[in-house]
């Protein structure tokens, strides 16, 4: 669907701005919905006259919180006469929340929102189009320019719904110095992967080898081991077809989801991403996986010798594979009363200072190419990591179906019922992605019927 330009010569392409692949999922922390205002401003359309803007972070707890409340500080001490409502939404029911919003057109001014989000919101025309804000922007030419394409491809009329402020990358994480005084070597490929879950294991002294994420967002991390496993670029062939149930994936599912309360705390199947980044940080597991947006989480836990970020196994043939469209940018929303103040606001949280701290405190990827050059991303070696991978001229990036308007629903809603119901033995791997496959074809039938792709 989107071509080979994806991901060749990655951190080069990036300085340009001509990134072929922009990358999603950030972090994944998820605490209570918070929210800050300063004064109350008049509302006004007209950016040089006072207003007040809600703004709606999809990802708040006190990690990331923090962070765009001094950003915003930052923003109205540089425009006074624009007030910014910070609300924080806790991450596994922001999207939820943002539904109800826009069924309720009640929506913020702008909004924090996730890639895969931007197709499904833009039927139902909750966005407004940035494409001529940006055009005549001092940012134009410097945000990742495959980021900008990708989100475009991805939602009908090829509009411009959302500026990507940063790009994330899926690692595993593991315990150096448990490996070395255990005499294991930290793993390159799937069977020493699953080698040295085994032989990281001493149940004795509550250690496990690894936590598998079987709550909530446990469906994102699954799909991604999937296809670093399978080595496939495509999520749905030509004809319709999904690539789920492959027997690749068969095979994978089995034997990953069967490492559950053997190798892993038997917690792990209803743990989200708090608890399974709490066994990690508080020395329960040797190995998680998640993105390189869990950095900051680490860095304060652990000593610099007691974690790193290394890429997730290569296939059979010894290729690195990751998902594309892994960012997350600022949308504007439609109902809007002062869409010139907001888009000052996403002006400004791209700029390159902004995104500079942001990502250097959440330990994510830039993508404003003057960040890149930075010293902070010189000297982080998980940043280093993921260049590594986006580097490799035989990496392969596979494409989910975002444009999909269901396609987030059926991870959210079946996919996490699906993996819990493998582990606890109700259903077998089979089952599982038979049902997976036919939900995603229906689907791409549906999607097809409708708008004639």
């Amino acid at each position: 669907m989107f071509g080979k330009k994806w991901g060749i010569k990655w951190r080069q392409s990036v300085v340009l701005g001509t990134l072929a692949a922009g990358m999603v999922l950030a972090g994944c922390n998820g605490e209570e919905e918070t929210s800050s205002k300063s004064s109350a401003g008049t509302s006004s359309s007209g950016s040089d006259e006072a207003a007040t803007i809600t703004f709606w972070d999809e990802n708040a707890g006190p990690q990331r919180t923090p962070i765009w409340e001094e950003l915003i500080k930052r923003f109205e001490e540089e425009n006074p006469k624009i007030d910014v409502e910070y609300v924080g939404l806790p991450k596994d029911s922001a999207k939820s929340k943002l539904d109800a919003a826009i069924a309720a057109d009640d929506m913020p001014d702008v909004g924090s929102v996730q890639t895969s989000w931007l197709p499904e919101f833009s039927i139902r025309e909750a966005l407004l189009p940035l494409d001529d804000y940006y055009e005549n922007s001092e940012l134009n030419g410097l945000i990742n320019q495959g980021a900008l394409d990708f989100n475009k491809e991805i939602v009908q009329g090829n509009a411009l719904y959302g500026i990507p402020y940063t790009q994330n990358l899926d690692v595993l994480w593991v315990r150096p110095d448990w490996f070395e005084e255990a005499g294991v070597k930290i793993p390159e490929t799937w069977d020493e992967f699953f080698t040295a879950v085994e032989k990281m294991t001493d149940k004795a002294n509550n250690r496990y080898g690894y936590t598998i994420r079987g709550g909530a967002g446990g469906s994102f991390q699954l799909q991604r081991l999937m296809f670093a496993y399978n080595g496939f670029e495509e999520y749905v062939t030509e004809d319709g077809k999904s690539t789920l149930n492959d027997p690749k994936n068969v095979e994978f599912v089995e034997k990953y989801l069967s490492l559950y309360e053997t190798y892993t705390p038997k917690s792990d199947i209803t743990n989200g991403y708090k608890e399974m980044i709490a066994g990690f940080d508080t020395g329960v597991v040797a190995m998680v996986q998640h993105n390189i947006g869990s950095y900051g989480e680490h860095k304060k836990a652990l000593e610099e010798n007691q974690f790193q970020a290394i890429p997730l196994p290569k296939t059979e043939d010894g290729k690195y594979v990751a998902e594309g469209g892994n960012t997350i940018g600022l949308s504007i929303f439609k109902s809007t009363e002062n869409p010139d103040a907001a888009w000052k606001f996403v002006e400004f949280i791209n700029s390159a200072e902004s995104q500079s701290y942001w990502n250097e405190q959440v330990g994510q990827i830039p993508t404003n190419a003057d960040v890149i050059k930075e010293d902070w991303i010189q000297n982080s070696p998980h940043i280093q990591t993921a260049f590594a991978v986006y580097d490799d001229p035989n990496t392969i990036l596979y494409k989910p179906p975002f444009y999909l308007p269901d396609y987030r629903s059926i991870l959210d809603n079946l996919v996490d019922s699906g993996t819990q119901a493998v582990m606890s033995g109700e259903s077998t791997a089979q089952e599982f992605l038979d049902e997976w496959a036919k939900a995603i074809e229906d689907s791409q039938k549906q999607y097809s019927e409708h708008f004639g792709k």
